[in-house]
């Protein structure tokens, strides 16, 4: 159930994504459920809007995780929400890197540090992971959904190819089926 943009207060927009930056390891995509649990949670964001949210991230220049605050937070509170929840995710990293600047040349080298960061690898995939399936499981309804999300997964993973080509591909094969759709009748 959505409340409304007036009902969540500012702090507790800010507070919220501040957490989130605080316990997300791995940037944007491993936000996402964190984000998506924190949203339906509150009651803030229904879930099916999350995958719109996640795409205008994606689609926007900059880092993703700060996208999907500044979008979450203007559908919470306009502009204002935008800032809060921008400002609570990145702080968190900002002064965690800062500390991280200041004392991790004396560690970088500690066997335990690097097996620290080499355990958090396998984490941080299944982070990103198990939102993306799930959101394939709801996005994906018809069976040449599924087969453009795996093509476009095969040409990105495996050749290389830039996701900005699929996207151009894709909105063309999508108007020229629509503009089809529409001639045919």
């Amino acid at each position: 159930m959505e409340q409304g943009p007036q009902k969540v207060s500012l702090w507790q927009i800010f507070v919220t994504f501040a957490k989130i930056g605080a316990f997300t390891i791995g940037g944007g995509y491993a936000m996402i459920p964190v984000i998506q649990a924190e949203m339906s949670r509150k009651g803030w964001i229904p879930e099916e809007d999350l995958p719109d949210i996640v795409a205008l991230s994606q689609s926007a220049p900059g880092v993703m995780a700060v996208n999907i605050s500044i979008f979450a937070g203007h559908k919470l509170r306009g502009i204002k929400g935008s800032i809060a929840a921008t400002l609570g995710s990145i702080l968190p990293s900002f002064l965690i890197i800062l500390a991280i600047a200041m004392f991790f040349t004396a560690f970088k080298d500690n066997p335990w540090v690097i097996k620290a960061f080499k355990g958090i690898r396998p984490v941080v995939i299944a982070l990103i992971l198990v939102p993306m399936v799930n959101m394939a499981r709801k996005c994906c309804t018809k069976w040449y959904h599924w087969l453009l999300a795996l093509v476009s997964l095969a040409l990105v993973a495996f050749l290389n190819v830039s996701p900005v080509y699929i996207i151009l591909c894709v909105l063309v094969l999508g108007y020229s089926v629509s503009r089809y759709s529409l001639w045919k009748r």
